[in-house]
């Protein structure tokens, strides 16, 4: 279903995404987070459809949807580095950094952090070309808010 759509991704020079297929690409990773611990909860598919909400401004229907496509995207997407990897290519630090922010919403989201989530945030981090300061950072105004 989007084998098209990944392997414009992972071609050797990506072109910069369209905005609805970089929050696809995004929403996903945000799935593939929220998976990392085996125990993807209902609340932490509630808490990305409402980031795509808010990020995108869209309503539940929309945010749902996305959502979904989300997790279908995160089901076919390669491993974990060639797909952060791409995203990065394709994606503004900016946004990368946003996404850094709302991938910790979504690992303390069950009010605990599990060994897993914090490896893969650290290396998603890392391989989007977040530093680790500012993913520090995003942490703490994330667990400041909640």
């Amino acid at each position: 279903m989007f084998g098209d759509f990944l392997k414009r991704l992972t071609q050797p020079d990506p072109a910069p995404l369209a905005d609805s297929d970089a929050r696809l690409a995004l929403t996903a990773l945000l799935v593939r987070v929220a998976r990392s611990d085996n125990d993807y909860a209902t609340s932490e598919a509630r808490l990305i459809e409402e980031i795509a909400a808010t990020r995108y401004g869209l309503d539940a229907a929309q945010a749902r949807d996305l959502r979904s496509q989300g997790e279908a995207l995160e089901r076919e997407a390669p491993d974990t580095v060639r797909f952060t990897r791409a995203i990065k290519e394709a994606v503004a630090y900016e946004d990368r950094l946003a996404v850094i922010e709302a991938l910790w919403q979504v690992v303390l989201a069950d009010g605990s952090r599990s060994d897993e989530e914090n490896a893969l945030l650290r290396l998603v981090a890392n391989l989007l070309g977040v530093t680790d300061t500012d993913s520090h950072t995003a942490r703490q105004r994330v667990a400041q808010s909640s």
